[in-house]
């Protein structure tokens, strides 16, 4: 049975965490969490409950990269507060969203074979379109096939009304 390995950013209570095991269950496919990062205490404690047996690595901006065990996928729901039309709309010049970088940093170094990204639809229009633009820009310079679109997760077995920009790549 083949296995994939991920790593979650951003990692909240593990809501990839769960997509990912029932997407690979319905494959059969085998999964392995190889790790995690957040540094949100009450999110954390959810989190360590539901995977008592994942590593948390803690502040995205304090893990060396070169140290992770290897892993096939890194997801992550990267901060969008800077991004969200309900916010100062600071783009990825704000401290939160600016952390897509810290994302950036773990794919060049680690260079999984895939990746999953998630962010509010705010991220398309944040600084007129430009933040959008040089996310991929980003993505592209680091050698992956980018493919991108907005999701409503009420049509994914969600309650609600939802919109998401789902970022997909491989290498």
């Amino acid at each position: 049975m083949k296995k994939i390995k991920y790593f979650s950013t951003f990692s909240g209570i593990g809501g990839f965490e769960l997509g990912i095991e029932n997407a690979a269950a319905e494959l059969g496919i085998a999964t392995e969490c190889v790790g995690c990062s957040e540094v949100d205490k009450f999110a954390t404690s959810v989190y360590q409950w539901h995977f008592p047996n994942t590593k948390n690595y803690g502040d995205i901006t304090k893990i060396n990269a070169q140290e992770l065990p290897d892993f096939d996928l890194l997801v992550g729901g990267f901060p969008c507060q800077d991004v969200s039309i309900l916010g100062k709309r600071a783009g990825l010049a704000g401290e939160r969203t600016g952390l897509f970088y810290e994302l950036a940093k773990i794919l060049g170094i680690k260079q999984p074979r895939y990746f999953v990204f998630e962010n509010v639809k705010g991220l398309l229009s944040s600084d007129k379109g430009e933040d959008f633009r040089k996310i991929l820009q980003v993505l592209d310079g680091l050698g992956y096939d980018v493919q991108w679109g907005v999701l409503d997760a009420q049509y994914f077995r969600s309650p609600q009304h939802r919109e998401r920009v789902i970022i997909v790549a491989s290498f």
